[in-house]
């Protein structure tokens, strides 16, 4: 897999997480707002193994672009808007 930041996947995902709750069913250990999605729902969601979700969350966490929360032995990302206007803002620019 190319490890770019911006494929179909990826701003699927970036999408979903948007309005996780429209595109995720609720968690038994996390808040799908307050705390995020885990990798085994959008593997899920993808229709992928965990491991090539976890793939593209990690990668958009390394970006900036998602936040990754511990709870419990699972991580759980969302979105992290601030950055996500910025690199759009790089993009507007001619970056």
């Amino acid at each position: 897999m190319l490890r770019t930041p911006a494929n179909d996947t990826r701003l699927r995902i970036l999408d979903w997480l948007k309005d996780p709750v429209a595109h995720f069913p609720r968690q038994r250990h996390a808040d799908l707002v307050a705390d995020g999605v885990s990798a085994d729902a959008v593997a899920a969601k993808l229709g992928v193994r965990r491991t090539v979700a976890h793939t593209h969350l990690t990668l958009l966490a390394d970006l900036g672009m998602l936040r990754a929360k511990r709870v419990r032995r699972r991580t759980y990302y969302r979105r992290d808007e601030v950055r996500i206007a910025e690199v759009a803002r790089m993009f507007e620019k001619g970056w």
